[in-house]
């Protein structure tokens, strides 16, 4: 069963169970997979989404949530920040475990060790080994080291 697939059955098992905040943050990520799936079909891939890049739609929703529950906190609407950490949760469960900070020493040390020292070859190397990281992490990570 593909991430779209277990998405879409989860939306019905919401729906059953009358849980109407998890059906409508459900609903919401498959819109967006659609509308990543027309920028796909207009770029002239016409391959259904694969499961990485839905993967990269959910991460870029969970950036999103976390941005704005900070900035609601920011400005003092809890209520609000809550309702986005809520989706942020839901959103979070069909993603695979992030890397450790133990992880991501290990591999900025290699790739120190092996010659790329240089901020952004070593950012950019670095996130393409490992998926699932936060930038933000990476970048303190490698600006300690």
């Amino acid at each position: 069963m593909t991430l779209l697939e277990k998405i879409t059955s989860d939306i019905k098992e919401a729906l059953k169970a009358h849980d109407s905040e998890r059906a409508n943050t459900l609903r919401f990520l498959i819109a967006q997979t659609q509308n990543r799936e027309i920028e796909k079909r207009s770029k002239g891939d016409a391959n259904p989404l694969t499961d990485d890049e839905v993967i990269d739609v959910l991460r870029k929703e969970v950036k999103k949530r976390r941005e704005a529950a900070d900035l609601f906190r920011q400005g003092g609407n809890l209520d609000a920040a809550e309702k986005e950490e809520k989706e942020l949760a839901i959103i979070q469960g069909y993603l695979p475990a992030a890397p450790s900070e133990d992880d991501i020493r290990k591999v900025i040390g290699e790739l120190k060790a092996a010659g790329t020292t240089e901020f952004p070859a070593l950012m950019k190397e670095a996130m393409a080994r490992l998926k699932g990281a936060e930038g933000a992490q990476v970048v303190k990570i490698i600006k300690e080291g």
